[in-house]
């Protein structure tokens, strides 16, 4: 009988792993330096003249666009640091604003009203806001869970009080200004810090602050303490059974975030020449939470996108609502327009609803659109 044979037919290629492929192999060798990269273009952004209308009020250079962006980044590195207390170790307070309260006026009273230089001064405010912080925990992290949350707000609303008293010195001069706030007297800045045209200085230091907060949270994340306090996060009982105290590190997180929170206070005072009462609202506690969700609670870069996300909105949207481009729509549409905080909350409602993961997700919930259109 004749065998028959049938056609040989090629077998298709071997799908190569992305792993595998030079492109993918390139990227991952470059990924650890993007920090860096970013830090760079952030840093020679002031050299810039490049005008974005619509996105900013004039170049890049302007005063008034830096101005703006020194504060995004202050909030973006405020942001991260109250993540290391609510994406990382699982504890919800509504106490953070007083911190960088405290950073903000104590920088303005030991200026303004006792003439310190500025390094002391902030030197002093830093120290003396860690150890409140310090203190401060020490206390309402006897409680748990919501009593905790109650109990930060409780010292919170304390701060607010003391602030808005305005308590007199020895000649009649209110401590903090009470409800008008308190101007930063710059006679006793350095130069470099004083004046219109010295606001990339401020800009500079703005950057530099955020830098320093994404490493020190980055560091302390990466370290034994960062998995404790990971371990924290997910079930504290569990870090308990292995001989380890939950309140020592818990304590270790809230006294280093409020520290971070205080030295933000000091850069934020120097870039809007002052204090005010709203530092010490516990809206600005709410509307961290809200930076931070919006980010990605946990994630590396979340927090600091969603700070610098959010405090951009906040600032933009109110020259928004008063443009005319608003006011010339129907009022169904220019009433709620013209109110920064609805479309803060609809963009906020829409990110939770599409994103629940935050900023920090974008890139896994489109990866794989993206590789599909690479593959077409």
């Amino acid at each position: 009988m004749t065998e028959v044979k049938s056609p040989e037919v090629a077998a298709p290629p071997a799908a190569v792993p992305d792993e595998l492929t030079p492109g993918h192999a390139r990227w991952h060798g470059l990924r650890p330096y993007a920090p860096l990269a970013a830090l760079v273009v952030a840093a020679i952004l002031p050299y810039s003249t490049v005008n974005l209308p619509g996105i900013f009020e004039g170049p890049l250079n302007s005063p008034g666009t830096l101005q703006l962006l020194a504060i995004c980044l202050v909030f973006g590195g405020l942001a991260a640091g109250y993540d290391l207390l609510f994406g990382r170790t699982g504890m919800l307070s509504f106490g953070h604003a007083l911190y960088f309260a405290a950073g903000v006026y104590g920088t303005d009273v030991l200026v303004t009203r006792f003439g310190l230089p500025l390094w002391q001064a902030a030197l002093f405010t830093i120290v003396g806001g860690t150890i409140l912080a310090a203190l401060l925990g020490a206390v309402a992290l006897r409680t748990v869970g919501i009593a905790f949350a109650m109990v930060t707000l409780a010292f919170a609303q304390v701060g607010a009080i003391v602030v808005a008293r305005d308590f007199k010195l020895g000649d009649g001069r209110g401590l903090t200004g009470g409800e008008e706030g308190l101007p930063l007297d710059v006679s006793g800045l350095p130069s470099a810090l004083v004046g219109v045209t010295n606001t990339v200085n401020l800009y500079w230091l703005a950057l530099a602050y955020l830098a320093l907060v994404v490493l020190v949270v980055h560091r302390v994340s990466g370290s034994p303490t960062g998995r404790v306090l990971a371990g924290l996060r997910d079930d504290e009982r569990r870090i308990g059974v292995l001989g380890l105290d939950p309140y020592r590190f818990k304590l270790v997180a809230f006294t280093l975030a409020g520290g971070l929170a205080t030295a933000g206070g000091v850069v934020y005072c120097l870039i809007v020449g002052g204090a005010s009462t709203h530092v010490t609202s516990s809206e600005l506690t709410l509307s961290l939470l809200v930076m931070v969700v919006l980010g990605g609670p946990g994630t590396r870069w979340g927090p600091v996108l969603g700070g610098i996300l959010y405090m951009y909105l906040d600032h933009r949207l109110t020259a928004f609502g008063t443009s005319d481009a608003v006011n010339n729509l129907p009022a169904i549409l220019s009433r709620p327009l013209s109110q920064p905080l609805f479309v803060l909350g609809t963009v906020f409602i829409l990110a939770v609803y599409f994103f629940p993961g935050g900023l920090a997700s974008l890139r896994t919930r489109l990866h794989p659109l993206l590789t599909a259109l690479h593959r077409r």
